[in-house]
């Protein structure tokens, strides 16, 4: 049980808290902790934790260096890219990240988020973040005129901050006490996914020999094949209409491809998430920035979410750093610039999905080579979350063509 602040001796004025310590949380902490800020971040839950997000994107390699992290191979798979399968008609089509755009790095990984986030929040800690876990946080309060502190009041006490960060997640704690999410239309509205373990050997080799995510087409819908290290498969449906824990059975046991697979094995409990698809239209002002799922969360067919929260929480850092030794993070314009330059990605990826459920983009460019060849390595480096660069045709498209649905003006 947490204990209030000014019982523990803590101190509670901070330059910076971070709220969440998610991959977002984590790495704006760590971040500006390096740069000799103040930091505290808060996470409700203790870690380990079980969290979904498996699969992430090669942008997030050379971001790892900077963070000082190294993930170890034996606790996570090497992904050399992304496999689409339509069992109904036989097409198969691989997209291999070292084939992408030059300079989009050459592969990515799948990890277990419990293992994942939990190495990503000491880091942190290990960089200069005070880290307290088990701590919700329960009221966050500003100054009308912005020129004092933000107050967060917590079940370990309140505290005070020149800046705060949401990290919160799919929580999205100030989108949602200001009512400023908008949901994304068009998308998928749940997911429902569990485990199967062990593996065969010879399915783990067979998996683990690329590493690959496979995308399985379905009607109305996707399903994710996922291999984890441990002999792990994570399996998980997708669509547009109801989605329950039997809609997975019966999408499963029609699948040839996964009932070879996970023959022999035994399922975790189903689980189902939410919410799917929305923006927060208010992600920053004075005295406060919102990263990762807190600020936009995207369908997660191309497996963004965890490169762009990290990304956007880079983001945030590097502005908020110069901003904080010279005492402009009141400025309610201070993260302009960093919102105008994540809504590149987030509108790329938003343009991607649109187009994988109505746009029929899979079969035109992905399993069609005459008109999907002349833009594979640019399709490849999108799916790689390598955005922001000004030679990618296939970006441009999205980026053109994107409807209102999809990302209202």
């Amino acid at each position: 049980m947490s204990t209030p602040a000014a019982a523990t001796g803590a101190r509670t004025a901070r330059e910076v808290i971070v709220v969440g310590g998610g991959p977002a949380g984590s790495t704006a902490a760590n971040f500006l902790a390096s740069k000799g800020h103040d930091v505290l971040l808060l996470e409700k839950e203790v870690f380990p934790r079980f969290h979904i997000g498996e699969s992430l994107l090669p942008i997030d390699v050379p971001l790892f260096e900077r963070l000082g992290v190294e993930l170890p191979r034996e606790r996570f798979i090497k992904k050399a890219g992304a496999e689409f399968i339509d069992e109904a008609t036989g097409e198969t089509k691989t997209f291999l990240f070292d084939q992408a755009l030059q300079g989009t790095p050459p592969y990515a990984f799948q990890v277990e988020r419990a293992h994942f986030d939990q190495l990503l929040l000491r880091q942190a800690g290990k960089r200069g973040a005070e880290v307290r876990e088990g701590v919700k946080v329960e009221g966050i309060t500003f100054d009308e005129a912005g020129a004092g502190p933000v107050r967060v009041d917590s079940s370990a006490g309140a505290f005070e901050a020149r800046f705060l960060i949401d990290a919160t997640g799919q929580d999205a704690f100030l989108a949602r006490s200001n009512r400023t999410v908008e949901p994304l239309k068009g998308f998928g509205r749940a997911a429902v996914f569990r485990h199967y373990e062990p593996l065969r050997p010879e399915i783990a080799a067979e998996l683990y020999d690329t590493g690959n995510i496979k995308v399985l087409m379905i009607p109305d819908g996707w399903m994710w094949l996922i291999p984890l290290s441990g002999n792990k498969l994570s399996v998980g449906l997708v669509n547009r209409g109801t989605n329950s824990p039997e809609a997975l059975a019966e999408a499963t046991a029609r699948s040839p491809l996964i009932q070879r697979l996970i023959a022999g094995t035994e399922a975790t409990e189903p689980r189902i998430i939410r919410n799917f698809s929305y923006r927060n239209r208010r992600a920053y002002g004075a005295r406060f920035a919102c990263a990762g799922d807190a600020s936009c969360f995207l369908d997660p067919v191309f497996s963004s979410g965890v490169s762009l929260g990290m990304l956007s929480a880079e983001s945030v850092a590097g502005i908020l750093s110069p901003a904080l030794r010279e005492g402009r993070e009141a400025d309610p314009d201070l993260m302009k610039a960093h919102a105008k330059k994540m809504e590149v990605g987030y509108r790329s990826f938003a343009g991607l999905i649109h187009r994988f459920y109505n746009a029929g983009l899979v079969h035109k460019l992905f399993f069609q080579d005459t008109e999907g060849e002349p833009l594979r390595p640019g399709i490849t480096s999108v799916l790689g979350c390598d955005l922001w660069r000004d030679d990618n045709p296939f970006q441009q498209i999205l980026l053109r063509s994107l409807p209102p649905e999809a990302w209202p003006e």
